[in-house]
């Protein structure tokens, strides 16, 4: 295991032994530089825990020193050494990034003090470093798979949000469009950490009880309570709430979220205490909440409060772009999950999943997936394997037809559009060219020749 270390930076050789001497003792790896421009360059070739810098030095002083760490070496702890008349360059340190600082003449109790202190902290923000960063690949906008224009317009609208602190969010959407997964990117891209993200379904938990699990109670506040107990806006302080499907919210509660929006703070059940908060609200919802208004369900101040950054997520029909790319990586997801190979789709099984309505968007489309992979033989998914596990009501529904075709202008002709509906027809009848025939309303012979 590697030893921890230390940069000593001052532009006095004595001042540098010094402090050797009482640290080398106690298990450190030492390194040097005479003043801030040896410091950095020692920095990008050695492998360095914590910086400890004199202030007043030629050339580079220590706050110079600290700005230039800060654009270079951010995981590298920092603690400012300085004279008993400069203590306001000490606290100037702290407010730049320095995790503490020492007065000369150092005593070896208070700089051992001062150096646990400081490796505690350090070694703190570069595991949080590391975990926004890990958080961020996992839930960023960059895992949100498309190529259709819409989503991109949707991620840039949600990526220009995310830049604004604490601004309410409300995404609309189909069940199953990934409303939560675009929430997620919008916190991970404020910069905040995935513990302080908090996912409420207003519609999945009793009236009696959303009120408590939105903003908490104390012990003895209703019939049951016997502890008390934080609530979910307690939980996400300086995070991001997800009210899920918002529409469902029962009445009596919304003045107490408009509260909240408006003042930034709200009471426990069972005590007139205001709480302070500072978490991003996030709503979604399935439902056309001005329709919810007319009828007398939801607030229309609530409404216009929360409908400040609307955001739009197309049904997967409206991106069919997506689809092979979707069905793909839950292909790969099907792999890495079960360890078996993962098989191919056939061109005539990816045209009629390309055709499918997908009520359920993608959602429906990652179950059937996962279900085809299992029951697919000789590693290819075909026409067959999507009428054993899909809806067939669904997917042969042979009294409607629907035509979803785009091309490059350059590449349109009737030729190119007529092989592509013959392609679409052919797939929706399992490759049986007799029954594509006969849906054409033309002989088996005229199929061919076209």
């Amino acid at each position: 295991m590697r030893q921890l270390s230390i940069l000593i930076v001052d532009d006095d050789i004595h001042a540098i032994l010094a402090l050797k001497d009482m640290i080398e003792p106690w298990g450190y790896t030492i390194h040097t530089a005479f003043g801030g421009k040896e410091a950095l360059a020692v920095l990008k070739t050695k492998e360095v825990d914590l910086v400890m810098s004199d202030q007043e030095m030629p050339g580079m002083n220590g706050l110079e020193l600290l700005s230039n760490m800060q654009k270079q070496f951010e995981d590298v702890a920092f603690v400012m050494i300085t004279g008993q008349g400069t203590i306001d360059n000490a606290v100037s340190a702290l407010r730049h990034g320095a995790v503490d600082y020492l007065m000369k003449p150092c005593k070896p109790e208070d700089l051992q003090t001062v150096i646990d202190r400081a490796m505690k902290r350090g070694r703190l923000t570069k595991d949080r470093r590391k975990y926004k960063k890990f958080f961020s690949s996992v839930y960023g906008f960059e895992k949100i798979i498309t190529r259709s224009n819409r989503m991109l317009q949707v991620i840039e609208l949600a990526s220009k949000v995310a830049s604004i602190p604490n601004a309410s969010v409300i995404i609309y959407g189909e069940t199953g469009t990934g409303k939560e997964m675009l929430a997620r990117g919008i916190h991970a891209a404020t910069g905040l950490m995935e513990d302080s993200f908090v996912a409420v379904n207003c519609s999945g938990i009793p009236h009696a009880l959303l009120e408590s699990e939105l903003f908490g109670h104390v012990k003895g506040a209703f019939t049951g309570a016997d502890a008390d107990r934080v609530g979910k806006f307690g939980l996400a302080q300086k995070g991001t709430v997800l009210l899920d499907e918002i529409g469902d919210m029962p009445l009596d509660i919304q003045p107490k979220l408009l509260r909240v929006l408006e003042e930034g703070c709200y009471e426990r059940l069972g005590v007139n205490k205001l709480i302070q908060t500072n978490s991003r609200v996030i709503a979604a919802t399935h439902q056309n909440l001005e329709k919810l208004i007319v009828y007398g369900k939801f607030r229309r101040d609530l409404f216009h409060r929360i409908n400040r950054f609307p955001i739009v997520l197309p049904p997967l029909r409206e991106r069919r772009e997506d689809i092979p790319l979707l069905a793909n990586h839950f292909l790969v997801k099907y792999e890495e999950e079960v360890g078996k190979p993962r098989p191919e789709i056939s061109r005539e099984a990816m045209i009629i999943l390309e055709n499918q309505e997908w009520k359920g968007n993608i959602r429906e489309l990652k179950n059937v997936i996962e279900r085809v992979a299992i029951v697919s033989e000789n590693g290819i998914i075909g026409p067959k394997d999507l009428e054993i596990n899909h809806n067939s009501a669904e997917k042969n529904d042979v009294d409607s037809i629907r035509l979803d075709i785009q091309f490059p202008v350059r590449e349109f002709s009737l030729d190119v559009a007529t092989e592509k509906i013959k392609e679409i027809i052919l797939a929706k009848c399992g490759g049986n060219k007799s029954k594509a025939a006969e849906m054409l309303k033309i002989n088996r012979k005229q199929f061919y020749e076209r």
